[in-house]
């Protein structure tokens, strides 16, 4: 090998790194900024209104929170008017002035406050997402060492890379571009790309993936891709693209504001314009037509749909859900397709040890054999090292000091213990074991899914230790009930390899097993389903689901283990890693969408029934206004059912009943 894989870095080699990206401060938006302004001055206003205290105390700080939070979207909804559209903002706008010119000052300055915080929370949730696409890119390194002909090397821009570089990544470095190995033995961690729990063995041929930390080895890597269009990057690009093209479902009121609005316009209109066309004084046709925008307001048909899905955030929150928005709210329930990733998600995402072998003639049983094992991976940073060595903790054994501790990435370790040699490692890579009891041992654990860690004393096999990540406890149970509510099986969409997959996917109850897939080949099967009009629900954990999560219809991260940008570009986050709160929440989505109908039906009953007495026969301004906000609590009382424990149904037990 190459000397030069043996240099170690000089200390100003990497040069200074930036400072990493900061979140876009809430008040930093325009947005947020407005519905602050006008939320301030109505909370002081509220209590000195209803105290009675004169109009001069509240008037001003009423006017100001009609201006703060009315002028943005009474101002779009006059650009909007240009290209023949009419939306609800500018018609509450409008109503909130109309109740303000016959006195109904503190239900014309709600309507603002609502609307305006609205659009601020809504500006949030975007921003948020583009920080996180931006942090992604820290995930690759800044710089990188390439190899000059000579034998000499220089530290780059990463960017700078060409297609045919070679580069050096020393141990504990991240892989600069993507690339195949021309020279080195190394364990690389690559959960960020292919979401493998456990890091991967690369050598002379095998390919790396820039972003990707590698291990104890030092790899000559030749660079086969260009970094703008690495695998990493490729991430980037598509979570853009998929969070731009994706439009939000609009929310039941929203799909009918353009006839509801232009209808209320031009009615209003009519009730003031007929009677002075037939002779009737101003005054009475401006209170008549005042009146009806009242009754005819929309404030009922908005709370129709906030409250039920406003409390179904709240509940599910209880429970460790946090929905994004009432927008995410009603699309989980519209989900008729689940894909599920494996590590983190179905599984725990921690390797431990699931079985210990000793081989017959070795002396040893399953507590001798461990702590052996444990004894000479204590020194090492393995994954497999730790789990053997947490597995020995928890049964509380003794591990006799390790001496002369060696590491050869890909390969194992190797210490002497209690005057013994140890070598505990892949199979694959210590001596052969053919027709040894040891090949049987090894091969049934591999066909179980299972990573064989093969035991040797004295140059001779003592026993196998069995390591996987283990299948979440509620996994299978999630599965039937995602099966009832969907109708269909989940599919599992993995990175890792076919037979592990398939394995787990078994033991969870799943059949459609989509495995060795890259963060692309996710997103694309996703959008492949989406295009067939099936409405999918993706749940993931890392960076490489992102591409998926934003592709979706909905995307849900679980949150404990989850990456920032997995978080973020995620619809809902599952705070405790609770699997089976997944299929509950799609069943309290579902209900709050059935509230919704239910108030929208109560509103429309109300608003008929007032507007038609206002039009024959002469409906005092007060019976309209108690009309109006009648209606407005109902609906309201109705939504907020939903907060009740009763409506949190744990349809994933129940599934499994």
């Amino acid at each position: 090998m190459s000397s030069v894989l043996d240099q170690r870095p000089a200390p100003a080699a990497a040069g200074p790194r930036p400072a990493p990206p900061r979140r876009t401060r809430v008040l930093a938006l325009p947005e947020a900024r407005w519905a602050l302004a006008a939320l301030v001055p109505f909370l002081i206003a509220l209590p000195l209104n209803l105290l009675g205290t004169p109009a001069w105390l509240w008037g001003p700080l009423f006017a100001a929170t009609y201006i703060t939070g009315g002028w943005e979207p009474g101002w779009e909804g006059l650009k909007a008017l240009k290209d023949k559209t009419l939306d609800v903002d500018l018609l509450m706008v409008v109503a909130a002035l109309g109740a303000a010119a016959i006195g109904q000052v503190l239900d014309g300055a709600l309507l603002i406050v609502i609307f305006a915080t609205s659009g601020a929370l809504e500006a949030v949730a975007t921003v948020r997402t583009a920080d996180s696409v931006r942090g992604l890119l820290d995930l690759a390194p800044t710089t990188a060492t390439r190899l000059v002909p000579g034998g000499g090397e220089e530290t780059v821009a990463a960017e700078d890379l060409r297609v045919g570089d070679v580069i050096l990544v020393r141990p504990g470095e991240r892989v600069g571009a993507d690339g195949q190995v021309l020279d080195g033995a190394s364990d690389v961690d690559q959960v960020t790309i292919t979401g493998e729990p456990l890091p991967v063995a690369k050598q002379t041929g095998d390919e790396v993936f820039a972003g990707t930390v590698n291990g104890t080895g030092a790899l000559r890597v030749r660079v086969d891709r260009d970094p703008a269009d690495s695998v990493i990057a490729r991430i980037v690009k598509m979570v853009e693209e998929a969070s731009e093209t994706k439009a939000p479902t609009q929310l039941f009121i929203e799909k009918i504001e353009q006839r509801y609005s232009i209808c209320m316009v031009i009615a209003t209109l009519a009730v003031f314009a007929v009677p002075l066309a037939f002779g009737s004084a101003l005054q009475p046709a401006l209170l008549r037509a005042m009146t009806f925008m009242i009754v005819a307001s929309p404030c009922a048909v908005v709370l129709s749909t906030m409250p039920p899905l406003l409390s179904a955030i709240a509940n599910a929150g209880r429970h460790g859900v946090l929905a994004k928005s009432a927008v995410v709210m009603e699309r989980l329930g519209q989900v008729d397709a689940v894909a599920l990733d494996k590590t983190g998600t179905l599984t725990e995402g921690t390797p431990r040890v699931t079985d210990i072998r000793p081989l017959p003639g070795s002396g040893l049983d399953d507590d001798g054999l461990l702590a052996l094992a444990a004894a000479a991976e204590h020194p090492s940073e393995h994954p497999l090292a730790r789990a053997v060595v947490d597995a020995a903790r928890e049964r509380r054994l003794p591990l006799p000091e390790a001496l002369d501790f060696t590491s050869t990435p890909g390969q194992g370790v190797s210490a002497t213990v209690a005057g013994r040699t140890v070598q505990v490692g892949s199979p694959a890579r210590l001596p052969s074991t053919t027709g040894r009891p040891a090949s049987a041992a090894v091969a049934e654990l591999e066909e179980a899914g299972q990573t064989a860690v093969l035991v040797l004393c004295d140059d001779s096999p003592v026993g196998v230790i069995g390591i996987a990540d283990r299948l979440r406890p509620d996994a299978a149970a999630t599965v039937t009930a995602l099966t009832e509510l969907t109708g269909r099986s989940p599919v599992l969409l993995t990175g890792d390899n076919e037979r592990a997959a398939r394995h787990l996917a078994a033991q969870a109850g799943i059949t459609d097993v989509r495995a060795g897939l890259l963060p692309q080949d996710k997103a694309a099967a996703v959008q492949e389903w989406e295009s067939e009009g099936r409405k999918v629900l993706v749940v993931g954990d890392g960076v490489n689901d992102a591409p998926a999560l934003a592709a979706a219809h909905t995307g849900i991260a679980m949150g404990k283990a989850g990456s920032d940008l997995a978080l973020e570009t995620a619809d809902a986050v599952v705070v405790r890693d609770e699997l089976a709160t997944i299929p509950t929440v799609v069943a309290l989505s579902r209900t709050a969408r059935r509230l919704v109908v239910q108030n929208l039906v109560i509103a429309g009953v109300f608003i008929t029934a007032l507007v038609a007495w206002d039009l024959i026969a002469t409906l005092p301004l007060p019976l309209g206004v108690a009309g109006h906000e009648g209606s407005t609590v109902i609906v309201g009382l109705n939504g907020l059912r939903l907060l009740r424990e009763a409506a949190w149904t744990n349809t994933a037990r129940r599934g499994a009943a």
